[in-house]
């Protein structure tokens, strides 16, 4: 794993400071999400109103709650919206009432293998109240009557999403998506989130080949709606990548797109191997995060999804165990580092034609071999030459020359660098 940088530091200060965020598929907790990182990266948020057709699915109603409890007799909270966001279903009904616990145990959800933690538990598209608590709560509750009150509101509104685009050489894109809809979990998704948010600080400091679009969406339904609402540029999607689950400490997991072959299919493939980390590659299904809708058969879009232990791989997943301990500076930072190595790959993987294909040129009266003169890897650099000469026929891509030659991509790019600048290939 990385050692822990200042990215890792800063991104971890992101992650603390979003973690008390009561967060939905819509309201006001998405927007002070987007708020705190738009003070990192420029954001253009976008405001859906709800009962927009976005594909087959409609933009819901916009929930936003201000508190919530279960009193006993003595008036005392035995759960407590204010002391973690977790305790209420999410997208629960407003609810003013007294009824004993016999009743109100139907509305309550606990984990009993693990008494101690608070599941995350939704109903966004059902009707419903509710409340999450630990199993240990809930056996220690006498028999009586309780007050139950959940001051929510579900009224028409918006769904509210963000995009960061850092412009390119090309107006070809590469999509980098993250869900902002979780509330208190740290792996899932706030690591995604900040992992994401200085990624995009770091592209901004090049002059990317591709244009790089940052979505900051619900899960599923803001991918929708964002594919709902561009399915007339969708096709300018050339890659993407949706981060998530980014800060646990498990190694990395590259989940591939639909396609399988897709090109950020075999860069993240090479670029984990060429590492050495330990890390694995799983096919697609269409279960999971957001990659499933950019790669459901419609669109078909190259995106695959980078994450540590993937979604509900570890026994934290969607408790209250996934907290600010769960993560770390050191987990974030080396996820960070390999979109940073994989990026770097895409954006210079290109085919190249040789301008001299009758025989070898000469490289020497070029200067290319007196650049190599003192080098260390001179004659790795010079092989690097060779390759590149050899498969630049327009059908060929960097990342084949270093597959096929076994030579690190880096070495490969820049031996392309000085052929194209001494006039021997062109893109």
């Amino acid at each position: 794993m990385a050692p822990v940088t200042a990215a890792g530091e800063e991104m971890y200060a992101l992650v603390e400071r979003l973690y008390p965020l009561c967060r939905s598929i819509t309201g006001d907790g998405v927007r002070a999400t987007l708020d705190i990182v738009g003070e990192y990266v420029p954001l253009q948020v976008h405001e859906v109103p709800t009962g927009t057709q976005v594909l087959d699915w409609t933009v819901p109603q916009e929930w936003n709650i201000r508190d919530a409890y279960i009193a006993d007799a003595a008036g005392n909270r035995v759960v407590d919206f204010a002391a973690s966001n977790l305790h209420v279903l999410g997208y629960s009904l407003p609810v003013s009432a007294t009824m004993p616990l016999a009743d109100l145990r139907g509305h309550l959800h606990t984990l009993p293998d693990h008494p101690s933690w608070v599941p995350y538990r939704t109903s966004y598209y059902k009707p419903e109240w509710g409340f999450c608590l630990a199993q240990e709560t809930l056996d220690a509750l006498p028999d009586g009557e309780y007050e139950v009150r959940i001051d929510s509101t579900l009224t028409d509104g918006h769904l509210t999403y963000a995009e960061h685009v850092i412009p390119g050489q090309v107006a070809d894109e590469v999509i980098v998506s993250c869900h902002v809809c979780h509330p208190s979990l740290a792996n899932d998704n706030l690591a995604g989130v900040a992992v994401a948010t200085f990624l995009a600080r770091a592209l901004a400091e090049q002059r990317p080949y591709y244009t790089y679009r940052f979505l900051f969406a619900p899960g599923t339904i803001g991918a929708i709606t964002w594919l709902a609402r561009n399915a007339d540029r969708v096709e300018l999607v050339r890659h993407g990548l949706v981060l998530a689950c980014a800060g646990d400490p498990g190694h990395l997991t590259y989940k591939q797109s639909r396609r399988g072959d897709a090109e950020i299919d075999r860069v993240m493939r090479h670029v984990l191997s060429a590492s050495q980390r330990p890390h694995r590659v799983t096919e697609f299904t269409p279960y999971g995060y957001d990659e499933r809708q950019f790669c459901s058969p419609g669109f078909d879009l190259g995106v695959g999804s980078l994450s540590r232990t993937p979604y509900a791989g570890y026994p934290e997943y969607h408790t209250s165990a996934d907290d600010l301990g769960f993560v770390s500076p050191a987990a974030m930072a080396d996820t960070l580092a390999v979109c940073r190595e994989a990026f770097a790959v895409l954006d210079r993987n290109r085919r190249y034609v040789n301008l001299s294909p009758y025989g070898e040129p000469q490289l020497g009266r070029r200067g290319l071999y007196d650049s190599l003169g003192g080098r260390s890897d001179a004659k790795e650099a010079q092989m690097a030459m060779l390759w590149v000469l050899s498969l630049s026929d327009g059908e060929h891509g960097l990342l084949d020359v270093a597959e096929r030659s076994g030579l690190p991509f880096d070495t490969v790019a820049a031996a392309a660098g000085a052929l194209h600048g001494a006039g021997l290939i062109k893109a």
